[in-house]
């Protein structure tokens, strides 16, 4: 496996200044935000698209510091009902990453209205009254699987070969069987990017999310959350408080190893590699009480001490 992390985690520092505390950190490589929800400020969609010249810069300012681009990210809603701006963006950083050679990009499936005319998503979390199965009939058949079916040949025609969707809350795809069932409909250019930090606050187990995956794990983010348990037992992990009012919500994204010790992370590496993945672990820093360099340093030491590097070179003796 190999180490990186999301270039958001440092989105207060300069593009160069972003690379140069890689370098110092010790990662491998950078995953680069290019908008969406994202004000992506070390990449400038615009120019990349229209410019080799800016491409080629932004390619050797990594090569320069012996440093890999990870992914291109695209995280956003690319199936806003009135937002069409964030399906465009997903759309350019896949003809973009065809275009510098980048084979993975990250982003999320998206979160239709729940019925034409609507004009904002609508995120079904139960089977009951029974309209909602109306509106996800509709956002899956009308909405989800026609965007992703026209997003898929996009990427194959530009060879991106991979698209790795974070199974995330407030989207149609946030779990195993929803992963699958529009990997199934669409193809295997779709996977998942498993980020253990919304299972948890989901319910999920990412140990046995890994183990079912397979192959369908594309790439990983490295996130964490602390469960608070006195506020969930009354308000549940139904949290809609404010992010950065931790002592009153539920559950919230933390540091590496502050909601889930070395141990648990010890085994999340171990059951990926039992699963077959042994690509990047991309840290996301998203921890509003630590500051950013301290999260990434903190997160990257426990990873070191975890994660499996080397090829494996045992065989039973032949007795």
């Amino acid at each position: 496996m190999k180490l990186g992390f999301v270039s958001d985690s440092l989105g207060g520092e300069t593009f160069e200044t972003m690379l140069d505390q890689a370098v110092r950190l010790g990662v491998s490589g950078v995953e680069i935000n290019t908008g969406g929800w994202s004000t992506a400020p070390h990449f400038d969609l615009c120019k990349m698209k229209s410019s080799a010249e800016a491409r080629k810069t932004f390619e050797k300012a990594f090569a320069d510091r012996g440093l890999e681009i990870i992914a291109l990210n695209a995280n956003g809603n690319p199936l806003h009902p009135t937002q069409p701006e964030q399906g465009s963006c997903l759309k350019d950083t896949i003809r973009i990453a065809g275009e510098m050679g980048i084979k993975k990009v990250c982003t999320m499936s998206g979160l239709p209205e729940g019925m034409k005319g609507d004009k904002m998503p609508n995120w079904v979390v139960a089977s009951w009254p029974p309209e909602t199965q109306e509106i996800l009939r509709y956002q899956w058949e009308e909405r989800l699987i026609p965007f992703w079916e026209e997003s898929a040949q996009l990427a194959t025609e530009c060879g991106v070969e991979q698209i790795a969707l974070e199974l995330h809350g407030s989207q149609c795809v946030y779990n195993v069987p929803s992963l699958l069932k529009l990997r199934a409909a669409v193809g295997s250019v779709i996977g998942a990017n498993l980020d253990p930090s919304h299972l948890f606050w989901m319910g999920a187990d990412p140990l046995m999310a890994a183990e079912a995956l397979g192959d369908a794990i594309f790439h990983v983010h490295a996130k964490d959350t602390m469960l608070n348990t006195p506020v969930q037992a009354t308000t549940s992990l139904l949290e809609n408080g404010s992010l950065m009012d931790i002592s009153a919500r539920s559950w919230s994204y933390i540091t590496l190893g502050f909601g889930h010790g070395e141990e648990w992370w010890r085994q999340f590496c171990y059951r990926l590699k039992m699963a077959g993945y042994d690509g990047w672990l991309s840290i996301e820093h998203e921890d509003v009480m630590l500051g950013s360099l301290e999260g990434l340093e903190k997160s990257i030491s426990l990873l070191n001490g975890v994660m499996p590097v080397a090829a494996s070179d045992y065989a039973p003796q032949a007795i």
